[in-house]
């Protein structure tokens, strides 16, 4: 495995509301194994030529502890944005549990988001964290059908394997649930892939499912995912270009029917889907923090 120069690890957020309350981000790794065909981080802007190949940071965790220790606000870190931490060479390195570690010892709290089951080892982590802080674990789940999984993210564990690793997680008594996104038009946006996710991730104990029905596309990012268009689903390319052209944001063209029925079958089974109520819902520490400081 490859190593990169780092000044920093982490970096504070403009917006915590925007993306599930992260205070912070953190991204240990630089690259992804994974090969999900729709990944907007192979676009341009991420200065990123090499995706495909992971690279560590050095001396990741030293920095990590440093700048963690230098800190006055212990809020929320947020791990996985630009690259899964879990990835195939973190089983042996555990560069991601020694910085869930680091959380732990300082008191921060950690939004994490992955596709990979390797996510349950850390379960006593979490909940380490969780005794001071919020936690909050996002799967990302674009399908229910394992086939379809292994086209369009080919070199990560299948869609039921990742729920599982929801039931599991929920079991230990962790705030979890589901990404429903992207759902790339003409491939994974129906009605019964919606569905099908929303019952599943109810039967596994997920608390939430926040969802796009679209996916972005830009530069190289959607040359690459062409170019795997044309190997899986000959003439779909020509769907997408014909109806988006050079359009960054690829909405489903069922996307007012799919959100409907989304929120629908949420409601049914009781599961948050807006932002600022899972948010709300995972934030228990801050909130004691807030009320006892009116006091």
């Amino acid at each position: 495995m490859q190593t990169i120069e780092a000044k920093t690890i982490l970096s504070k957020t403009k917006n915590p509301q925007y993306w599930f309350g992260n205070d912070y981000n953190m991204n240990l790794y630089r690259g992804c194994h994974h090969g999900c065909i729709y990944c907007d981080s192979r676009s341009e802007c991420y200065q990123n030529d090499e995706f495909d190949i992971v690279k560590v940071k050095a001396n990741a965790l030293t920095i990590l502890n440093q700048e963690l220790m230098k800190k006055k606000y212990k809020g929320v870190v947020g791990i996985g944005a630009m690259s899964d931490t879990y990835n195939r060479f973190e089983e042996q390195e555990e560069i991601t549990r020694g910085a869930l570690k680091l959380l732990a010892q300082y008191h921060f709290g950690v939004s994490l988001e992955t596709k990979s089951d390797l996510v349950v080892r850390d379960i006593d982590l979490f909940l380490a964290i969780q005794k001071y802080n919020d936690v909050i674990v996002k799967m990302t789940i674009t399908t229910y059908d394992d086939e379809l999984s292994k086209i369009i993210e080919p070199h990560v564990c299948v869609s039921s394997k990742r729920f599982l690793a929801i039931q599991k997680m929920s079991e230990a008594g962790l705030f979890t649930g589901v990404l429903m996104q992207p759902l790339l038009p003409f491939i994974n946006d129906t009605e019964e892939n919606v569905v099908q996710i929303v019952k599943m991730a109810h039967e596994h104990g997920a608390h939430f499912i926040h969802a796009f029905f679209g996916v972005t596309l830009r530069d190289r990012q959607r040359d690459y995912y062409y170019q795997k268009l044309d190997e899986h689903f000959p003439g779909l390319k020509e769907k997408y270009i014909k109806r988006y052209g050079a359009r960054y944001v690829c909405n489903s063209k069922n996307i007012h029917h799919l959100r409907y029925v989304f929120q629908r079958e949420c409601e049914k089974y009781g599961l948050l889907y807006k932002m600022e109520d899972i948010i709300k819902a995972y934030k228990t520490h801050q909130q004691t923090v807030e009320q006892l400081s009116l006091f």
